[in-house]
């Protein structure tokens, strides 16, 4: 680790009143030492991982850390703080912080000794020798493992190995995490073996909490005599367990902000499923957990499936925080429907559009192509797209359905899911009834994993139980009980729409360009997607229909093609990275990939963002006055021939691309332009306050 933290790196005397503050101070160290290029685009990473997560544990510590375009090589930057940082630890303010810049490619013999480091914070010995470091040159000396953290003799004799890891330094702690389980106590060689658990720890960069979540388990370990083995599933990659570990593991602990890699390993297990930040500040209640559900048998078959009732995550959650509110879970729930949609919405749309191109729109009229199919005649084969179009269509409200259930309740929600979806196309209750029955089929199928089950009967659950009463219990209350007012509700909306005229569609036109560009392919850009498509997702779609969706793709073409367009007119207000990547918004934004906005909106937020709102908004209304119409969900310019009124739409398209770029160009002009190839972190002229234009789209998970 000596090339990692020198003296020069070190602030024993850090002023810092704020974490914001504290992580610019420790960076300014590395720009120093040409460790960073870019200050302000380095700080960006920083803030965009501490959003995720907040890098405060439990004991005085933070660190703040990220992989970053910006970083030339892995650093480490230590400060010291009297009046101590608040980095959102539940116990207080951090006194010891420590910076982590890993660079986006770095290799894996870096980030191993980076996450040995993070092992050593949970060795009480080495942070009482940082509190009391005289000098920064000692300080960086005891975190390479130059000097032990204290005297042998002084190390308590209740820690097991961690008095060796402190004197052999930060990077035998990496290697002392294969051996500390298989010396956890004496009670392995007596008659009655101890409690055997095994672990995965993961967060989203992978850096430091995952590998003090797997230390703090292993010692809690040690303390109580139970056997733990942690698996690390980081950024230098994983080591999978012994298959024949696991098999003899009494229980499991997955503690995770990320998706847990190859979970049906630890299938039929007693399972505690939690953040990764839980494992590092209460690693002994979590322990207590996993013996509680194997005493009561809780070893379900459905540990690999989901939640099971015993607080499992479902898929969308595992992306998530731990601790997140039924708000937030709704949305990824609802999320998960509609992004497992979009792809049947794009097939059909498109093919359905190509049969009206090719055939007419009085192709819908056409027989079947099992009955009649010329290879000879174009109309054969437009009729033949549009019917196969029509297929996927047919898809989309069970596949809604589906998969939130899925999102939900994992695998055991697809069948009454899928179910309820299709009950809600037969009662016309459309893709209202589509969100209706995706929650309660999941919601049905939490309800039935949570019910005590005969140790017998475990293994027909999943296959045979859980799909038969959940499709039932859901059948019956699509079609008896919530069916007819959630038809009658959809209906409603569908006169609604067809009403709209006037001043009416321009304001809901103007409404959608917003949401459109508000989060460039987030939950907001997809709920107005969604919400388009709903409507033409039928044989014969209203005319407002066809409006509602022309309005959402081009106000969705206009914040990428508007960066492009701003890049090339005024390229000395971006450095050379968004200059590279504005060729490629020409590109992105003419297919309607909106997401091609995402690394200017992510280095400065506040220019981009709103500018975006705006031209999406003059776009919208433009698009719905003109009455431009739109057929097909996806495709950009290149469906331009399946436009109805064409012209003004490209029009409508031009003037909301012109006043965002001129938004942008504006604002960023009002401070000084960053100049050269890239920016310059403080020395560069640009507001000290605000990103730095050349700051990339964080690549901290």
């Amino acid at each position: 680790m000596s090339d990692m933290i020198t003296a020069d790196l070190v602030d024993l005397d850090l002023s810092a009143d704020t974490k914001e503050a504290a992580a610019r101070a420790l960076a300014e160290r590395m720009v120093a030492l040409g460790r960073v290029t870019d200050l302000e685009g380095f700080l960006a990473d920083v803030a965009a991982r501490e959003a995720q997560m907040p890098t405060g544990l439990d004991g005085g510590i933070g660190i703040p850390h990220c992989r970053s375009e910006h970083v030339t090589e892995p650093t480490l930057a230590f400060g010291r703080s009297a009046a101590g940082v608040d980095f959102g630890a539940a116990d207080g303010p951090a006194d010891l912080i420590f910076l982590i810049a890993a660079p986006a490619g770095a290799d894996d013999a870096h980030l191993t000794i980076l996450s040995s480091l993070a092992r050593q914070l949970m060795n009480a010995e080495f942070t009482a020798a940082l509190r009391s470091a005289g000098d920064a040159a000692a300080a960086a000396a005891l975190i390479r493992g130059e000097e032990p953290a204290a005297p042998t003799e002084d190390a308590p004799g209740d820690t097991g190995d961690t008095g060796d890891t402190a004197d052999t330094g930060a990077v035998s702690a990496a290697a002392s995490a294969e051996t500390a389980p298989g010396s956890t106590g004496q009670d392995s060689g007596g008659p009655a073996r101890p409690f055997r658990i095994v672990a995965v720890t993961s967060c989203p960069t992978g850096i430091a909490h995952t590998y003090m979540a797997a230390e703090s388990l292993e010692n809690a370990g040690r303390e109580e005599g139970v056997e733990v083995v942690v698996e690390t599933q980081g950024s230098a990659g994983f080591t999978r367990l012994d298959p024949a570990v696991i098999a003899a593991a009494d229980g499991v602990i997955l503690a995770h902000d990320v998706a847990v890699r190859e979970k049906d390993r630890f299938a039929g297990k007693p399972t505690v499923d939690t953040g990764v930040k839980a494992a590092i500040n209460r690693p002994g209640e979590l322990i207590g957990e996993v013996r509680d559900k194997a005493a009561r048998g809780e070893a379900t078959a459905a540990a690999a499936d989901g939640p099971a009732g015993s607080g499992g995550a479902t898929p969308v959650e595992r992306g998530g925080e731990s601790g997140e509110g039924y708000g937030a879970k709704l949305r990824k729930w609802l999320m998960s429907g509609v992004s497992y949609m979009v792809p049947f919405v794009a097939a059909g749309g498109l093919l359905i559009a190509l049969g009206f191109a090719i055939g007419g729109y009085e192709i819908n009229k056409a027989p079947s192509v099992m009955d009649h199919f010329v290879w000879t005649q174009a109309d054969s084969w437009a009729a033949l797209l549009f019917q196969i179009g029509g297929v996927a269509f047919a898809f989309l409200v069970p596949v809604l359905a589906g998969y939130i259930a899925y999102g939900m309740a994992d695998r055991p929600g697809l069948v009454p899911g899928f179910v309820g979806g299709s009950i809600a196309l037969t009662i016309n209750a459309g893709f209202l009834g589509g969100l209706a029955a995706g929650l309660i089929s999941g919601a049905v199928v939490l309800a039935i994993q949570r019910v005590p089950i005969p140790k017998a009967l475990r293994g027909i659950m999943p296959v045979v139980v859980i799909p038969l009463v959940s499709a039932a219990v859901v059948g019956f209350l699509m079609f008896v009980v919530i069916g007819k007012p959630i038809a009658s509700a959809q209906e409603g909306m569908t006169d609604w729409l067809n009403g709209l005229s006037g001043a009416n569609a321009v304001l809901l036109g103007a409404l959608l360009g917003l949401m459109m560009c508000f989060d460039l392919g987030g939950p907001v850009n997809k709920v107005a997607y969604t919400f388009a498509t709903a409507g033409i997702a039928v044989a014969s779609p209203s005319d407002s229909a066809m409006k509602i969706m022309a309005a959402v793709m081009a106000a969705g073409m206009v914040p990428p093609l508007a960066m492009a367009l701003a890049t090339t007119v005024r390229g000395r207000l971006f450095n050379a990275a968004e200059r590279e990547n504005g060729k490629a918004a020409w590109v992105l934004g003419a297919s309607f990939i909106s997401e091609g906005a995402i690394p200017f909106a992510a280095a400065d937020p506040l220019r981009v963002i709103p500018s975006s709102m705006v031209g999406g908004a003059v776009t919208g209304a433009l698009s719905m006055a003109f009455g431009a119409t739109l057929r097909a969900p996806h495709g950009g310019i290149f469906v331009v021939p399946l436009i109805g009124n064409p012209l003004l739409y490209l029009v409508a398209i031009a003037a909301g691309v012109c006043v965002t770029a001129a938004l942008v160009i504006v604002l960023k002009g009002l401070r000084k332009p960053v100049t050269g190839t890239s920016a310059q972190g403080p020395g560069g002229g640009a507001d000290p306050s605000a990103p730095t234009p050349g700051a990339k789209q964080p690549v901290a998970a």
